[in-house]
């Protein structure tokens, strides 16, 4: 399937936001105002302690919409299990931010707030409602970006059974342009720090390439990515591979 769509492929030019962003800047930068959609899949080969593996396929959206003149960018996530550590499959618990986004002459930040949302199947979902604050930058460089987005969640309702969610996770972004529409960077990798057990429960290292290109004339990021999780506590992914299809929707 993968060589089939690559196949159809015609690379082109990309042409620069009002700010003289590129195309390809724009797509790996989470606080740009572009609308995308992309599909992910996550497959864990291995798992820390315990035999077997994992996959999780995600749909992402990420819609730009002007709010009392300031720009905001709207963004939904949606990850279906198709295998976990315990055997089980289905919807995973859906994630929805919403940041405000303000250009500088070194680049742009954003503030906002995400919720969780107990959309997940049984023995899939946290059964919690969660709801915090959200913030990131991104520096803009010849040679690329880098920036770091920070999310967090605490529990407001749900099941009293079943533990509560309050977590904070950091994710560094590096981007290195090769020209030609390629590039190297940082993967998603998000180092998740949980505060009622009072430790990082995600040490996430991983790297990605990435390709910009186009299909009858509509931009597409492709990316391949790999990284290793170092908290070993758990059953938790050790080795993750991952591969990205972007659909970019330019003004």
């Amino acid at each position: 399937m993968v060589g089939l769509a690559f196949a159809g492929l015609a690379t082109g030019s990309f042409a620069q936001d009002s700010g003289g962003q590129s195309l390809q800047s724009q797509a790996s930068d989470p606080t740009a105002s572009l609308m995308s959609f992309q599909f992910q899949d996550f497959y864990s080969p291995n798992l820390h302690n315990i035999a077997g593996s994992q996959n999780v396929a995600q749909f992402r959206a990420a819609v730009p919409f002007t709010l009392g003149g300031v720009n905001n960018i709207a963004r939904l996530t949606l990850p279906y299990v198709t295998r976990n550590a315990a055997g089980r499959s289905g919807l995973g618990d859906a994630t929805l931010f919403n940041m405000a986004t303000f250009n500088r002459s070194w680049g742009r930040f954003g503030v906002g707030v995400v919720a969780l949302l107990p959309t997940g199947a049984d023995g899939i979902s946290a059964e919690k409602w969660g709801l915090g604050p959200a913030m990131g930058f991104i520096a803009q460089e010849n040679w690329g970006l880098f920036g770091v987005f920070n999310q967090n969640i605490l529990t407001v309702g749900g099941d009293d059974a079943r533990p509560d969610v309050n977590i904070s996770t950091l994710q560094p972004i590096l981007s290195h342009s090769l020209g030609n529409g390629w590039s190297v960077g940082s993967s998603d990798m998000s180092f998740v720090y949980d505060w009622d057990r009072d430790e990082f429960t995600s040490l996430p290292l991983g790297a990605k390439v990435s390709k910009l290109t186009k299909i009858n004339g509509m931009p597409v990021q492709w990316q391949l990515s790999y990284e290793r999780n170092f908290y070993d506590t758990g059953s938790g992914p050790r080795d993750t591979i991952g591969l990205t299809a972007k659909l970019l929707v330019p003004k």
